[in-house]
């Protein structure tokens, strides 16, 4: 065993080479089973030595044969005490039961060897290997050109980062020599298996051994002369600030498409809150009170890693659908984020950790790349501690300093919105400023609504310009969907779990399917695939003069209010007819590929898209000459119910059936399983209407709750195919029933046939 002092006085031992104070220092991180145990600087390093190691298996030491391999040596270099305390617990470990660790990685094998009884845990020997891989045609070492590869590892030492006024980036610089080529390469992950060339967004994505690395400025290179290239060469690109401008044109064309990209991250992290709203802050760069969005959800929040996954421009598709999460192609956040505004910050919290990120246009104003902080804690007991493991106390606190310096957030703001969580709770806040404007306000305008939990007016967040969306064939001028987020988020998810609050208050989610009256429930083979479309009739939708299909995929509206058939050509053919319809299987291509725009607001122009249509057409054309084209309603004020009335539980989220004629009105705005007319548990399952049977309730017109009104309690089912001769299949269910016979007719009091 080498003792402290040969090491000190650089005697060469068994023919090994040692650094001298000229070589750069060399540092390894030493992980068991992935946990950290100790930063640990490499005396004597080889060539390609890896960054990382990770202790795969303990064995006895006897069990090794150590004859001709090569040793380095190791020694501690803490970043705290916690280091500290690890490294020797591990060499006590492997002193104590005489143990060799063994760290295999790709070609190469370490073996780190237990210490002396003398030893102070100073320095331990190190044996390793190195498989050598041949080429069987040509002989040749493992790589492409079988040519030497020199790695050159540059440091800095703690006061040159300091004294910087850039950011420490963590980087090693490979030289390549190829013939008269020479072809450098940046390297954003201290790990072997990322030793590639690729695009460095910043030094935000925390190597734990940035505080060792040269400090690198992002400028424009200077020119030189360029000599004949070898026979490979790669282009690698970089991303400029402007893209992220470019990234929020993804929803120029309808803003609120961008606020649902983040609903639907809320919705993938299994959130069952999210709170949107709009409000005043403090700026103390811009001297003044700004507006600033806030989307606060209680899901399961992100690790560092996810957080750093969440600001890569895309990333590699899933080889196969996934009909439960709608996030797919690893955008969403970017352009929505920056389409509502020029800066955003998340924080987001799990059971532990705690990270913060900041994607800014304004930081990076005027830079040759972009820059995206993020600093990340961990937890230790009922305090958050800066995590050095994936980032220095260096970048943090550099990270730190930008983003207080570009955004309203403090420490003290950052605290309270941190105490947002609670406790060990869960979840994800992101905030948004520097709106984006309308001439001299901003794009988007903002309502709290009245006080005491008013239903009649509440809060909303509002486009300014108010414009409809051009639909084929379309002749209504009233939309809310369009231009108010209370309404889109009504609608937004085929079945609602998630309470969604607006400016403070809740809302009504209404689950379109269970709304409608007259329902027909239509199945169709497209293209090999089934297809289920629910039609029926909206009172609130035929006075409004809409019409159309709602197309759902995993769950999420894409399309709404899409007319097919005779509504593109006529624009009052169809009024108030509905259809939704869930597409998720339709548009999956079955090899990971779907059809759906990355921006989650339309269809990709497919052959599966394109027959769908046809379908559509045909069938709600089928739908509205059975139904509706021989009647001529009496504009006397008469109300539709739909055929079943659902309410939604506050707490299991579960929706329940209303018994028949119950006044909806009665309805406090927070109900629960408990109350009536439902008096049920919430362990209770969600009912369910069986596919091809509608339930039609016994009141067909009028809101009316007056007892004697109500011939009869219950609900009577009857089978989509009788539907179509309705004097037919009810007679027979009517018989002894004096109020189905006014149903038989197929006709409400105040309708007549033409």
């Amino acid at each position: 065993m080498l003792s402290d002092a040969d090491v000190d006085n650089k005697i060469p031992t068994q023919g090994l080479r040692y650094a001298d104070a000229s070589d750069s220092e060399y540092y390894i991180l030493l992980t068991k089973d992935k946990k950290p145990i100790c930063r640990t600087r490499c005396l004597n390093p080889p060539e390609h030595l890896p960054h990382h190691w990770n202790v795969n298996d303990i064995v006895p030491t006897s069990k090794i044969i150590l004859d001709g391999m090569s040793h380095c040596f190791l020694s501690p270099a803490p970043e705290c005490s916690r280091d500290h305390n690890e490294w020797r617990r591990f060499l006590i470990y492997l002193q104590g039961r005489d143990m060799v660790a063994i760290a295999k990685f790709k070609f190469w094998e370490f073996y780190i060897l237990p210490p002396d009884q003398t030893s102070n845990f100073t320095n331990i020997r190190v044996a390793y290997k190195m498989e050598k891989t041949r080429n069987a045609s040509n002989g040749r070492g493992h790589g492409e050109s079988g040519r030497s590869c020199q790695v050159v590892r540059p440091t800095a030492t703690k006061a040159n980062i300091n004294d910087s006024p850039t950011l420490p980036v963590n980087i090693v610089k490979e030289t390549v020599s190829r013939g008269n080529a020479c072809i450098q390469a940046r390297v954003s992950d201290t790990s072997e298996d990322n030793f590639s060339p690729v695009l460095k967004f910043s030094p935000v994505v925390g190597d734990r051994l940035s505080s060792e690395s040269t400090i690198e400025t992002c400028s424009r290179p200077e020119p030189r002369a360029v000599k004949q290239a070898g026979p490979l060469e790669k282009n690698f690109v970089r991303a400029d600030p402007s893209y992220l401008q470019t990234l929020g044109q993804a929803h120029s064309g309808w803003i609120f498409g961008a606020i649902a990209e983040l609903v639907d991250n809320s919705r993938d992290a299994k959130a069952t809150k999210l709170e949107i709203s709009i409000e005043s802050i403090y700026f103390k760069k811009a001297g003044k009170d700004i507006p600033m969005l806030s989307i606060i959800d209680d899901g399961h929040g992100m690790t560092h890693q996810d957080v750093v996954r969440m600001t890569y421009f895309g990333h590699k598709q899933p080889d196969a659908d996934d009909p439960n999460r709608i996030g797919r192609f690893g955008v969403g956040f970017k352009t929505g984020a920056m389409r509502l505004g020029k800066d955003a910050l998340v924080l987001t919290q799990t059971a532990d950790s705690r990270s913060i990120a900041f994607l800014s246009q304004s930081l990076n104003q005027g830079k040759d790349n972009l820059e995206i902080p993020i600093v990340s804690y961990y937890r230790k007991g009922q305090f958050m501690e800066l995590d050095t493991v994936v980032q220095s106390e260096a970048t943090a606190k550099y990270n730190l300093k930008s983003i207080k310096e570009f955004s309203p957030f403090n420490k003290y703001l950052i605290g309270e919105k941190a105490g947002l969580f609670q406790d060990k709770c869960t979840g994800t806040q992101i905030y948004i400023w520097n709106l984006d404007q309308w001439g001299s306000n901003y794009c988007l305008e903002w309502d709290n609504g009245l006080n005491g939990g008013s239903s009649f007016h509440q809060g909303d967040i509002l486009i300014r310009s108010r414009r409809i969306r051009s639909r084929p064939g379309q002749i209504s001028q009233k939309v809310p969907l369009d231009y108010s987020l209370r309404s889109y988020l009504e609608v937004i998810f085929l079945v609602p779990r998630m309470k969604i609050y607006v400016q403070g208050s809740l809302v009504r989610s209404r689950p379109l399917a269970k709304s409608l009256n007259k329902t027909c429930v239509e199945t169709g083979i497209i293209m090999g695939k089934s297809a289920h479309l629910t039609l029926g009739r909206c009172q609130l939708e035929w006075e409004q003069m809409n019409c159309g299909i709602f197309l759902y995929w995993h769950g999420r509206l894409i399309e709404a209010y899409k007319r097919v058939g005779g509504m593109i050509h006529n624009g009052d053919t169809g009024r108030g007819v509905i259809g939704v319809i869930d597409v998720s299987d339709l548009m999956d291509e079955g090899n990971g590929l779907v059809w759906v725009h990355n921006n989650k607001q339309g269809f990709l122009d497919c052959e599966p898209y394109a027959r769908l249509e046809e379908w559509l057409g045909k069938v709600a054309d089928e739908y509205w000459d059975n139904k509706f084209d021989s009647l001529n309603v009496v504009k006397d004020g008469a109300l539709y119910k739909p055929d079943q009335e659902w309410v939604q539980c506050n707490k299991c989220r579960k929706w329940r059936m209303l018994d028949p004629g119950f006044d909806t009105k009665s309805l406090p705005v927070e109900w629960f399983c408990y109350m009536k007319p439902f008096e049920g548990l919430c362990d209770l399952p969600e009912q369910k209407v069986d596919a091809g049977v509608v339930t039609v309730s016994a009141k067909r017109t009028g809101y009316d709750s007056r007892e004697n009104s109500l011939p009869f309690e219950g609900i009577a089912t009857i089978k989509v195919e009788d539907m179509s001769s309705d004097s037919i299949g009810l007679s027979r269910m009517a018989e002894d029933s004096s109020p189905l016979k006014r149903i038989r007719r197929g006709l409400p009091r105040a309708c007549k046939k033409v």
